[in-house]
Formats: structure tokens, sequence, C-alpha cells
């Protein structure tokens, strides 16, 4: 493609997606404020899960070298780490190997903190797109002239624009937020796999600790 090509393609999509995006936000009726929550949700929790999800949040790397060595007494343990967290626990109550287990489990359960909200999203956003899209088709069909059949022009586009742009709307914020929770569980599943192994490493030296 040729250079005076580019700039003669780059103004035709820039006219083509600002008015669409305007018009399909304008006419999504009362059904887009419900919408915008669900994206708000939506992205505030992938935003803050991607964060919290860091390795350096859940089992830095130094801490899985020493689990690897087998050398955890001069590692710190850091409480803004769940791993940390894990080890400051066993050191400071002395647990038993299924009590630390126990704990294990619940700082695992809350790496999937927010997650059931994404799957609210996932499930109510295409509902109101197509909620949207019931209530565009009623008010064509209630808009039908009884002598001639025919329909009111203007509740005509309208109602179809509704169906259309509410659908549109609940399918673009379901299908990210679907590929963002099924990323997020993924990396929750990893990261609890790794902490498992440290877990263990943990239950091997509580078993061998002489009873006091």
């Amino acid at each position: 493609m040729t250079k005076g090509a580019t700039y003669k393609v780059a103004p035709f999509l820039s006219n083509l997606h600002f008015p669409f995006l305007m018009d399909l936000l304008i006419n999504s009726g009362i059904f887009l404020y419900p919408l915008a929550v669900c994206s708000f949700i939506a992205v505030f929790i992938t935003v803050e899960r991607l964060i919290a999800l860091r390795s350096s949040r859940v089992i830095p790397q130094r801490l899985v070298d020493a689990f690897v060595n087998g050398d955890l007494d001069e590692v710190e343990a850091n409480l803004g780490s769940v791993t940390g967290r894990i080890i400051s626990f066993y050191r400071d109550r002395h647990p038993d190997p299924e009590a630390l287990k126990a704990f294990a489990r619940l700082e695992v359960s809350r790496m999937e903190r927010g997650l059931f909200l994404l799957e609210v999203v996932i499930g109510a956003a295409p509902l109101l797109g197509l909620l949207g899209t019931v209530t565009g088709l009623t008010r064509v069909f209630g808009n039908f002239f009884a002598d001639s059949g025919l329909v009111d022009p203007s509740a005509f586009i309208g109602g179809i624009a509704l169906a259309l742009n509410t659908t549109i709307l609940g399918l673009a914020i379901a299908i990210p937020a679907l590929a963002a929770h099924a990323y997020l569980l993924r990396r929750v599943e990893l990261l609890a796999a790794r902490i498992s192994v440290g877990v263990e490493c943990l239950t091997e030296l509580a078993r061998k600790r002489p009873q006091a």
C-alpha cells in the first residue's frame, strides 16, 4: 500500500468508528447504564486481579529457590506475599501439618477474590443484551397501524437500533470478560500448584519438628 493510500484510509477509519460507537451508545437506551456497570466491574476486577496475582505478590522467586534448595531458615517472611504469610504462620504458630494446609487453602481461596463477579458479568451482559433485543422488537411490533398494517418509521428504526445495539454491547462486554476469567482462573491454578510445593516442604519440616 502506498503512502498516499495510507493517508486516505486513516481518515476513513476515523470517520467509520467514532460515529458508529456514538450511535451504538446513544441508541442503547436505558440498557446502556447496567451494561456500563457490567463493563466497569469487568475492567476493575481484571486489572485488580492482574496486579494481585503477580509472582512478586504471591510466591517471589527467592522463595521458590528456597523451597527447591530446602533452605528456609534465612528466608524473611514477607507479609506482602501469599507465601510469605504462610511461612510467617508456620513460624509464629508452629502448626501441625493439617492446620498448615488449611491456612494455605485459605490463602489460595483469597487469590480467587472477585472472580465470581466476572462470572456474573459473563452471564448478565448477554442477558441484558437479549432483554434489549426483546424490548426493541416489542417496540417495533407494538407500533403497527391497524388500518394500513404499516409501522411508524421512527419507531421501527429506533426499535431495531435498540435490539441490535444492546446485543452488540452485551456480547462485546461478555466475550472479553470470559477470556479474562479463563486466564485469571488458570493463573490462580498455576500459582496454587507452586504454593502447594512449598506447603509440602513446610509440612515435612513440621513433621520432623520435635514436639514440645
